[in-house]
């Protein structure tokens, strides 16, 4: 992340509005050091600052380089809605990207985001995605967890998932979460993690 120094806090927002042509509210930043001058001059602000056009660009240049390395040719899209940044891929053959069960297409997300989070020193949610193996996958997973919440609820009986990544625990979470009775849970560590989709009674 670039740093910036001026006299005021207000003024170096404008200097970095100025230099990403963008407005003020659209910079991310974290003031670093204030210091007070002698009757008013002299004083500085320096701040650390980024916008999602940075994240945007950081994203391009790192798989650039990372499918170069690989000597793979691949199209790059991003789109940005709201804090997500949704990366889509598309090569000659995108079976290679996605891997054997989506191995491939997981590490190279997991590499991502390990570089974005440490570049801009915050959580940034980024999906990365192939020919719309993930969304496809979603619509997949929401299926297989909806029969079997409804068998729960009918027997009452706990049924354990299959392990399965962090992104598609998170979409089961959120197309079950307003199903009557029923609750989901995370347990396991590391590739063991699943889903346990448990019967809830209205009196809980």
């Amino acid at each position: 992340m670039k740093k910036y120094t001026a006299k005021t806090l207000d003024e170096v927002l404008k200097q970095i509005a100025q230099e990403k042509n963008c407005s003020i509210e659209e910079i991310t930043y974290e003031v670093l050091e204030e210091k007070k001058g002698i009757l008013g001059f002299g004083g500085t602000t320096t701040v650390k600052a980024y916008t999602k056009q940075d994240i945007k660009e950081f994203i391009f240049e790192y798989l650039g380089t990372y499918f170069t390395d690989l000597n793979q040719a691949v199209s790059i899209e991003i789109i940005v809605e709201e804090d997500t940044f949704k990366v889509v891929l598309d090569a000659e053959n995108n079976a290679i990207i996605i891997g054997k069960a989506g191995q491939t297409l997981r590490a190279i997300s997991n590499v991502l985001k390990a570089a974005v989070n440490n570049t801009f020193e915050k959580r940034v949610n980024v999906l990365v995605d192939v020919g719309n193996y993930k969304e496809d996958r979603y619509r997949k997973v929401k299926r297989i967890a909806q029969r079997v919440a409804r068998e729960v609820k009918k027997t009452h009986i706990d049924a354990a998932l299959d392990p399965m990544p962090n992104d598609e625990r998170k979409v089961i979470h959120q197309y079950l979460s307003g199903m009557p009775n029923i609750k989901t849970e995370s347990e396991g560590e590391g590739i063991k993690r699943h889903l346990v989709i448990k019967y809830v009674s209205n009196e809980n």
